[in-house]
């Protein structure tokens, strides 16, 4: 997808999520937020690691959804994520994204062409126990996410294995009514078995690992009113490439829930070194339209 088509897709889905803003103001019977936002992966949860919560505000025989974009930029680095996710009786949420990673730095290291690299990724969560709101016990799913690299080139030169791979997780969210002097709190922890390379991105397996990893991914935040929540991401990598180190993935957010239709977030990122070239901050911008 070149410059141009990739901008004005963009544009569009944003003027789609802002547009859902004008619509009525319940497409579902679940409370505002407990649908979260789009990861970058397109399932339900934070910017970067997903959590058990389904998108959309469906529940029991409802369905819903959400249509999203998202813009990530650091020092050398910039990438688009438009997706969609469909969820039935807040038991089941399909997902699609589509990345699309601007890399000129790096090709200009490396002497290359080829300055994009396109990853689609297929998804599904189930709720399989508990209620992020209404239970004791945390809410608890499963997910499955099947990456697709589009653009090899740049990754098997770097010592990946394949340009498709498939993540397991499971995630358990809860937020506790008042459990943080009187705000309500948000806690996370995702178990991710992965063998991708930048979440895909730069391939799958490599030199030092071609098999699946247990990696550690959590999320937190305070509701300072049920409109506006406040937290932070920590994602962990596998390092599987000789070529360049892989660091974990840090990002602070503030997220915006109008009302059930619309969700913006805004935060920070720190993705450390990403294919040789370290320091790799900047900022993080989505816009999510709920169905």
């Amino acid at each position: 997808m070149n410059n141009s088509i990739q901008r004005a897709v963009f544009t569009f889905c944003v003027a789609a999520c802002l547009a859902a803003n004008t619509q009525a103001d319940r497409p579902g019977s679940r409370v505002i937020a407990t649908g979260a936002v789009s990861t970058i992966e397109g399932a339900a949860g934070g910017g970067i690691v997903p959590m058990a919560v389904l998108s959309g505000y469906g529940s029991n025989e409802e369905h819903g959804g959400a249509v999203f974009a998202s813009k990530v930029a650091t020092s050398d680095y910039a990438l688009t994520v438009l997706g969609a996710s469909w969820s039935y009786a807040n038991r089941v949420e399909f997902s699609l994204a589509q990345q699309t990673l601007q890399h000129e730095t790096l090709s200009g290291a490396l002497g290359v062409d080829d300055t994009t690299i396109a990853q689609r990724i297929v998804g599904i969560k189930v709720r399989v126990a508990g209620d992020v709101l209404y239970t004791s016990i945390p809410q608890i799913s499963v997910g499955l996410q099947h990456k697709t690299n589009l653009d090899f080139f740049i990754p098997s030169a770097a010592g990946a294995k394949e340009d498709s791979g498939l993540d397991i997780y499971a995630s358990a969210s809860k937020v506790y009514l008042g459990g943080l002097e009187g705000y309500n709190l948000l806690l996370n922890g995702t178990l991710r078995a992965t063998k991708a390379n930048q979440t895909g991105l730069v391939g799958f397996g490599g030199d030092k690992n071609s098999e699946h990893q247990l990696q550690v991914e959590l999320s937190a935040g305070i509701f300072l009113n049920k409109h506006l929540l406040i937290g932070a991401e920590y994602k962990q990598k596998p390092d599987n490439l000789s070529f360049a180190a892989e660091d974990d993935w840090q990002t602070a957010f503030v997220a915006w829930f109008p009302n059930k239709r619309l969700a913006v977030v805004a935060g920070a990122v720190d993705l450390g070194e990403v294919a040789t070239l370290p320091k790799q901050t900047g900022w993080y911008l989505s816009f999510q339209g709920s169905l």
